[in-house]
């Protein structure tokens, strides 16, 4: 009988810390979003309507919420026009380094080399 209340038992874990980067970066992106859905000229209905997403999805974005799914940022981003921005500046290829290392065959694996965790960069 304790298995069976054991596997019953939904412990609620504690939310998880942001880094301060993070927390930054989360902060740093609402704002960009208010600026750029201002610039268009959008109410927030008008680009959750866009975004195919509730109004109360992109208030909390726009908030600083981190708990947003991703698929509602970029369907966002698409709202406003700018997808492709993200997509452009997250190729790895328009780096240095991407563009360095162009020739070289990417592993098919990565194994994991003891490095700083970005966590620890804050």
């Amino acid at each position: 009988m304790a298995s069976k209340e054991k596997a019953n038992d939904h412990t609620v874990r504690p939310p998880r810390r942001l880094p301060p980067a993070v927390q930054r970066a989360l902060r740093g992106t609402a704002e960009d979003i208010v600026v750029w859905r201002k610039l268009r000229g959008l109410t927030q209905a008008q680009l959750a309507d866009r975004a195919n997403i509730a109004v109360n999805t992109l208030r909390r974005l726009e908030a600083g919420d981190g708990g947003i799914a991703f698929e509602n940022v970029l369907r966002i981003l698409r709202g406003l026009g700018v997808l492709d921005n993200l997509t452009r500046a997250l190729d790895p290829y328009e780096s240095d380094v991407g563009r360095m290392r162009s020739d070289e065959r990417l592993p098919q694996r990565v194994r994991s080399k003891n490095l700083i965790r970005p966590e620890d960069d804050a």
